[in-house]
């Protein structure tokens, strides 16, 4: 924290200062570079077997419960699926609501939104905490009072815009993202002025140059300038317009390049047939000037999208010794199997690797630099949704749409090296149907069936330690459901993470080995996070059962193939969990 009556340079500053504060939780990825580890080491894992319920706060919400709580001082910060609503506790008065902020919202949004109601969490800085709602208000809320300082329409619900994303304050702004890539949404990043709400820009993901904000000789792929008109060329027609490339995931920020980075969804429609070519700039790696939003370098994993392999997954910032250099890295667990090392700082690839073996539908991502298929997925003809065409059951894809790892995220540990990432062990039935564009309507074009990963352990899941050096599995636990949890990383060499029955989990962060498990109330799809008050270390996860894999629970959907084809996949979920948001904090005894 600042000392009393210092003045920080710049907000970003003065929030940078309390992200390096252990105590804190500030912003939802623990700290810009979305690290997801914590210095905090009371917790051991030693004595982690020992942890108790220091106490718990129901939400009120039924549906699938993300993200995870902020805390500031003495102050926690939580919000719900819709409606949304924001809640700051006192820790200093045994968790007393000290105010709540509950938007009013058409309800009508809530048909539109792809994959439950979920909300990713609020950002915080300069005495203001930030929510970005599900019909795409940002509302700047006053972080004592909860009073609106100001709000801005991000996007329009009407055209199938919506929001479940946490927003990351950057300098004096708020960067913000979109959802909608099932709609047909052309998805952009918008910067929003701190203080005002004023737009100061917007970088779309498809389109003109100057409207994705790159210089077609300055901004580069695997080290080559883009060229002109790289994004229009890569569509027929005008396709672009309705081509996707949302922004729903994750945003890290390297303060030393002044880069931030994210990545960009699934292009529109999920029938390759009906949009050939590359669909740039959809499923990409994204680095960008945050004052004005220039690009700086992009890479596309996965050129003409066949499965819905969203690129939205965060990139971890990490510096790392490869082949006896120490490099400013960046790694990606890709919805689409493949973990990416990359140098943040010129967006060179060093490692592309797949983090499950399951996976089946490309062989391997050319690392040649002086192939024409360099950075490319090689695909495999039979699991081509596109090759197998339109109307044809593809049968046997591994991963499923929702992928190796969706958006929940990993954490990194410095002190082991290592990454620990939440997986999905499911394969998929895909085919592919003509469809037409509506604004506002469904533009999906695809029916899937999900199911465990053959041959293997006969789970829907794995949560792994993974070496981004060399691209290697260290270890691997094997679960009944997709890990659907955010990890989280302590100096205490103690790795946590939530299981889709409910069950908190406490790992050794060398070996992978149980130390402790609790079962919550309801499944665990948020994040992770630990904190320390009047000189105590606690841990605390929302549970609230939900999120794609459990949709059909959250909105008592039946069909197999519904939830865009989860439904079936996770039926068996019903008999472990039941619906019901509460964040659970634990602690070791006094």
């Amino acid at each position: 924290m600042l000392a009393v009556g210092a003045i920080p340079v710049s907000a970003n500053e003065a929030l940078m200062e309390m992200m390096n504060d252990p105590g804190q939780w500030v912003i939802q990825t623990g700290d810009y570079a979305n690290t997801r580890f914590s210095e905090l080491d009371q917790i051991t894992r030693e004595n982690v077997g020992d942890l108790e319920v220091a106490w718990m706060f129901s939400t009120g919400v039924l549906r699938g419960h993300e993200g995870g709580p902020l805390v500031v001082g003495d102050m926690m910060y939580l919000t719900t699926p819709f409606p949304n609503t924001v809640y700051a506790l006192d820790l200093a008065n045994e968790g007393r609501i000290a105010w709540r902020y509950e938007p009013q919202q058409d309800p009508n949004v809530i048909a539109v939104m792809c994959c439950d109601t979920i909300n990713r969490g609020v950002a915080y800085a300069n005495d203001t905490i930030f929510l970005h709602q599900a019909d795409t208000t940002l509302v700047a809320l006053d972080a004592m009072t909860g009073e609106v300082k100001w709000s801005v329409k991000n996007g329009d619900a009407a055209n199938g815009e919506t929001n479940t994303a946490t927003v990351m304050p950057v300098k004096d702004m708020v960067i913000v993202g979109i959802s909608g890539g099932e709609y047909g949404v052309r998805g952009h990043v918008t910067a929003y002025d701190m203080a005002t709400g004023e737009q100061r820009w917007r970088a779309y993901s498809t389109g003109p140059d100057e409207e994705m904000l790159v210089d077609p000789q300055a901004t580069t792929v695997l080290g080559e300038p883009i060229g002109e008109n790289s994004s229009i060329e890569s569509w027929e027609g005008d396709q672009w317009q309705i081509g996707g490339g949302t922004t729903w995931g994750w945003y890290s920020y390297d303060p030393e390049l002044d880069l931030i980075y994210y990545g960009t969804g699934n292009p529109g429609t999920w029938n390759p047939s009906q949009r050939p070519g590359d669909n740039k700039w959809s499923m990409t790696i994204m680095a960008r000037d945050p004052d004005d939003g220039m690009a700086k370098w992009f890479y596309q994993k996965t050129p003409h999208d066949e499965w819905d392999y969203d690129g939205v997954n965060e990139n971890i910032l990490v510096d790392q010794e490869i082949d006896g250099q120490m490099r400013k890295l960046l790694v990606n667990f890709d919805r689409n199997g493949f973990a990416y090392t990359m140098d943040r700082e010129t967006g060179e690839l060093l490692v592309a690797e797949k983090y499950d073996p399951a996976v089946n539908w490309a062989t391997e991502v050319v690392m040649d630099p002086e192939s024409d298929q360099f950075g490319r997925p090689q695909v495999v003809a039979d699991f081509s949704t596109r090759q197998q065409g339109e109307d044809t059951n593809t049968e046997g894809i591994c991963p499923a749409a929702l992928g190796t790892k969706d958006q929940q995220p990993a954490a990194f540990s410095p002190q082991t090296g290592l990454f620990y990432v939440p997986t999905n062990h499911v394969c998929m039935d895909y085919e592919p149907f003509r469809v037409s564009y509506t604004a506002g309507q469904p533009f999906v074009g695809a029916t899937l069936s999900m199911y465990p990963a053959p041959d293997s352990h006969g789970g829907m899941g794995n949560f792994i330690a993974w070496d981004a050096r060399t691209g290697e599995i260290k270890w691997s636990l094997p679960e009944q459901f997709s890990v659907w949890s955010g990890a989280l990383a302590t100096a205490g060499n103690v790795v946590f993470y939530g299981t889709l029955e409910g069950h908190l989990k406490a790992v050794d962060a060398e070996t992978g080995e149980e130390l402790y498990r609790f079962k919550t109330p309801s499944g665990i799809i948020g994040n992770v996070t630990t904190y320390e008050h009047d000189g105590k270390q606690y841990v605390a996860v929302l549970s609230g059962v939900g999120g794609w894999a459990g949709i059909g629970l959250a909105a008592g959907l039946t069909n197999p193939n519904e939830g865009l084809g989860a439904v079936g996949g996770y039926a068996a979920l019903s008999d472990y969990t039941a619906l019901g948001g509460q964040l659970t904090v634990f602690a070791l005894p006094d």
